[in-house]
């Protein structure tokens, strides 16, 4: 995805990422004396070193992180270029990278870049799953073209292009005694096991905040940090998970799985973001794409 011109500087840049010039050599396919004496050439040019040399590794010093923000931003805007040229010749390249959460793997995101890909097959995809907080600095440091991001932790640097409401669902087997109503209360769920998600995530923050507010004490059997586990599990036993309704699947409740909302009295409704960075502008595919979610979400929550 890097042209000739900017490879030099895409070395350093994969070398802050391994914190090692052996492992970049590793992923780059050279040897580490070669990599190692290109570094020594670009800091010699620049006439300041940019890596500290550690016992095991290496990492930036205060050039290297001005010089890896350079990096970064000249990389993007090639890529916004490459794009803005593909339009020119009429036909739609690009790379899209994304950083989300997980519950957007399962169903939603994969139903949009397959929509995408049909229409515009020349475009590539890069999806990472980040946690809340790791989603929004993959925007910051540009590793990412756009984020859906579940109850962020901060928004200074973010621009928000959709918001949509998301309610706390209750994951549990078909036959669990609760499947049989339409809405479940907090205090319901604590008559039996339950499973949380770990708590880097926004579904957990939200559950912390109401049993804080509560009198309700749930009995924990299992916290993980997969929602796919957390999904799946009530299969195998009656107890109790929680999820929102993006991670669930769209055609509704599975043979043996069935999700019921959780009444907002006892937990409040949170928001899922898709954002990009403020201030900056997308590549053409990312921007299209980003659209095309923000259409996808209207369509389904507004």
């Amino acid at each position: 995805m890097t042209n000739r011109h900017l490879m030099p500087l895409a070395y350093v840049d994969v070398i802050a990422r391994a914190g090692s010039i052996r492992k970049a050599a590793d992923r780059l396919s050279i040897t580490s004396t070669a990599l190692n004496r290109r570094v020594l050439a670009l800091e010699e040019e620049l006439g300041v070193p940019i890596f500290e040399r550690l016992p095991r590794g290496v990492r930036l010093n205060t050039a290297g992180e001005l010089l890896i923000a350079h990096i970064r931003a000249q990389m993007s805007d090639f890529e916004k270029l490459k794009s803005q040229l593909s339009d020119l010749a009429g036909e739609r390249r690009g790379h899209v990278a994304i950083a989300c959460s997980q519950a957007l793997l399962p169903y939603f995101l994969p139903e949009c870049i397959s929509a995408y890909r049909r229409a515009h097959p020349a475009v590539t995809f890069g999806v990472a799953v980040r946690d809340r907080q790791a989603a929004e600095q993959a925007l910051v440091d540009l590793s990412s073209d756009i984020a859906l991001v579940f109850e962020p932790v901060r928004m200074r640097e973010i621009q928000v292009l959709i918001a949509v409401r998301q309610q706390i669902h209750a994951v549990m087997a078909a036959d669990h005694p609760l499947a049989e109503r339409a809405t479940v209360r907090l205090r319901d769920c604590a008559a039996f096991p339950v499973g949380l998600p770990a708590q880097q995530y926004g579904v957990r923050h939200l559950l912390d905040m109401a049993l804080v507010r509560s009198s309700v004490e749930l009995s924990v059997a299992l916290e993980a940090d997969t929602f796919e586990f957390l999904r799946h599990y009530p299969a195998h036993e009656h107890l109790v998970s929680f999820q929102i309704p993006v991670g669930l699947p769209m055609s509704g409740d599975r043979d043996d799985i069935v999700s019921r909302p959780v009444d907002t009295r006892d937990i409040p409704e949170g928001t899922l973001y898709l954002c990009q960075l403020r201030g900056r502008t997308l590549p053409v595919a990312a921007a299209k794409f980003a659209a095309d979610i923000e259409r996808g979400l209207e369509e389904l929550y507004a």
